[in-house]
């Protein structure tokens, strides 16, 4: 097995469209790199992975599980998020705690909707990606088609690394084209057979080698003179070609197999590791760039363990029992358990509890982290979600996780008057481990309303809600508050006047209402010249206005989107006040 020279650490995302087989991979990767001593299947709840209730429940990830350990002397931190488009929120925050991604297409589930989202995500943070076609123990699916299917997608170039080698109809195996071998393995055994191609796969080999050196000579000049030349490039030469090709984003390898079948995934396991970028090899190439948190200047951190400390919390979980655990990505420095911090995002100080490594739901306590480290922080105070650790002398401050806004909303009730409590602080601690969720109580409709990113989104919320914090609740339509507003521009005059038998009351004034675009508010102005109002009784016509905008004419909610204009009037010297304007303001409105 060939050896990298880089540093020993890969932190790698896998995201996929839901149920292509990613949390099955993942199981896969860890049977191969001798983690565990047998697969577990997801249809059974007996992954790594899913350990959660809820994921036990549905059968499906539905929280972010990191999984930590080692493959050929290099440290290895997968992160494998839910795959589900009503958890799109999970793997865009775990993709910018990465250097780089693995995505998994399903042979018969192709590129879903929440997979071309996510791939926009990867080509904004640039990051370098594997492909890995999954389920071709299936009949009657082309690895090629797929390899075609996803250029179209992606617009990016797949350079098949293995192949499919069938045995009368069945999966048997990987074509390596690189060393033009065949590589045997199976469900019962992490060991793979390397054997000889047969005569039938020669012809085949030669060609899928040509097309692989082909796109590698082409990532740099000097590669191709030597191709041109020589006719053919050295492992070493076409190994190099291969990395620097896929940092650069020119092409991504793939790779072909049956997760379940554990088919093709030691050559994925090992391409983890020869091809990926280390954490000083993407800092090198994409530093972190962040703010400074008082200057707003910009500031910038190439990843290594002799700068300054920075971290980015891209996950919290909050458990009743067990407390809270941050999950860290350490992007430059060192930095011990227990140590004092700095929070950038909230200008506090932080006390740093244990530090976790973490395979899906064990923790091993270490007892410092440094700069390419993804760890857990147990119990700290005031730090949330997107969140910069760093050195108090030298602050940086992280750009936040760039989200997705919920989309549906449901009113929630009590089942009894003793569980709000409980429903307010549970869904506020759910919310700081899903920023997804929002959590609002509508002024006007008196009703507590949840929004997430679809109906299964909320669902998990309210499930986790039982079991954490022993809340129940029951959900219907919200109320809407509705808005009011006009279309066209139009003028009316207010005028009060009233006599008593000492100071009477004496308002008048002219106004002009115009619609504004949506979302723009209230806008006042003052036109009056002449001293026709005086100046000091402008501002009561506008708070006049103002109480008239919180009841329209039409079924009395509040009035939006206008500009109100005072351009004339008249007012007696005697009789005029405040509240005599106030009130011929809002007669004028109405």
């Amino acid at each position: 097995m060939e050896t990298t020279r880089e540093e020993p650490i890969r932190n790698v995302a896998i995201v996929s469209g839901a149920g292509a087989g990613k949390t099955s991979l993942c199981e896969a990767l860890l049977y191969v790199g001798g983690v565990i001593p047998c697969m577990g299947s997801v249809t059974e709840g007996t992954t790594v992975s899913d350990f959660e209730p809820e994921a036990l429940r549905h059968r499906t990830s539905t929280s972010a599980s990191l999984l930590q350990f080692s493959w050929n002397q290099t440290i290895i931190n997968l992160i494998d998020p839910p795959g589900a488009l009503d958890l799109l929120g999970e793997p865009m925050a775990a993709l910018r705690a990465v250097d780089a991604v693995i995505v998994v297409v399903g042979g018969s589930s192709g590129v879903k909707t929440e997979l071309a989202r996510l791939w926009l995500k990867i080509q904004e943070l640039n990051l370098p990606c594997l492909l890995f076609v999954n389920g071709l123990d299936k009949a009657d699916i082309s690895f090629e088609s797929i390899l075609e299917t996803c250029r179209q997608h992606f617009g990016s170039v797949p350079i098949a690394l293995t192949t499919p080698v069938y045995q009368e109809g069945r999966l048997d195996g990987v074509l390596d084209v690189r060393h033009e071998k065949t590589i045997r393995s199976g469900p019962r055994s992490p060991k793979v057979e390397q054997h000889a191609l047969e005569t039938g796969q020669q012809e085949f080999s030669r060609e899928a080698s040509k097309r692989l050196v082909e796109a590698v000579a082409e990532t740099d000049e000097l590669l191709l003179e030597r191709y041109i030349s020589q006719g053919h490039l050295t492992q070493e030469e076409l190994l190099d070609g291969l990395r620097r090709g896929t940092h650069t984003r020119r092409f991504f390898p793939a790779y072909a197999g049956s997760a379940v079948q554990n088919v093709g995934v030691w050559s994925l396991l090992n391409a983890i590791v020869m091809l990926l970028p280390s954490p000083r090899e993407r800092g090198a190439d994409h530093p972190w760039r962040g703010t400074h948190p008082e200057t707003h200047e910009p500031c910038e951190r190439k990843g290594g363990a002799e700068e300054p400390l920075s971290g980015y919390v891209f996950k919290t979980l909050i458990d009743p029992f067990v407390g809270r655990l941050s999950y860290c990505r350490v992007l430059s420095g060192t930095v011990q358990a227990d140590a004092m911090v700095w929070n950038s995002s909230r200008q506090v100080r932080e006390k740093l509890g244990h530090f976790y490594h973490v395979l899906g739901k064990r923790h091993v306590t270490i007892d410092s982290a440094k700069a390419g480290d993804i760890v857990a922080i147990g119990k700290l105070k005031d730090t949330q979600t997107g969140d910069t650790l760093c050195q108090e002398s030298t602050p940086i401050c992280y750009p936040t996780l760039g989200i997705p806004k919920p989309i549906l909303s449901f009113a929630i009730n009590a089942k009894s008057k003793a569980e709000i409590d409980k429903i307010s602080l549970g869904l506020h601690k759910l919310i700081e481990e899903d920023p997804t969720l929002e959590f609002t109580r509508n002024s006007e409709t008196k009703e507590m309303v949840l929004s997430g990113m679809g109906q299964f989104h909320i669902d998990l919320a309210l499930e986790k809600l039982q079991r954490k914090f022993g809340a129940e609740v029951t959900l219907h339509l919200p109320k809407i508050p509705y808005r009011e507003t006009i279309k066209t521009k139009s003028q009316a005059q207010g005028k009060y006047k009233k006599q008593t038998g000492g100071h009477g009351q004496y308002g008048d004034c002219w106004l002009e209402v115009a619609p504004l675009a949506r979302g723009s508010g209230f806008v006042f102005d003052n036109r009056i010249v002449g001293g026709a109002i005086p100046r000091n009784f402008i501002p009561a016509v506008e708070k006049g206005v103002l109480e008239a905008l919180h009841e329209g004419p039409l079924c009395g909610s509040p009035v939006v989107d206008v500009m109100v204009t005072v351009y004339d009037g008249s007012y007696h010297v005697v009789d005029s006040s405040e509240m005599s304007f106030k009130i011929a303001g809002a007669m004028a409105f109405k």
